[in-house]
């Protein structure tokens, strides 16, 4: 990057010393020069500037595995019981928890 630097200033510098122009405003000369030295104050001001510092990478985990709490509980069927006024057997579904 200041290899680049030096070059442009150099060319700029031997521009300005090879072609002297008297300071005059005819016909916007004097505007033109003025923003195009602002352009290129901008770009070497960029270029020589400090070094650039970043956020680090994002550090990812794997989630921790799941935790087992409580019993464990589930739904199966009961005894055959008489349901006298249906006037059939059935099961009843009853909870277990181990």
């Amino acid at each position: 990057m200041t290899r680049i630097l030096v070059a442009v200033l150099a060319i700029s510098s031997a521009y300005a010393t090879v072609s002297p122009s008297p300071a005059a405003a005819d016909n916007g000369n004097l505007a033109a020069g003025f923003i195009g030295g602002l352009a290129v104050g901008t770009i070497l001001g960029a270029a020589a500037s400090g070094p650039r510092y970043y956020a680090p990478a994002p550090v990812y985990f794997a989630p921790p595995p799941p935790v087992y709490v409580g019993p464990e509980c589930y739904w199966t069927q009961g005894a055959p019981m008489w349901d006298g006024y249906r006037g059939i057997w059935h099961r009843p579904h009853i909870r277990v928890c181990d």
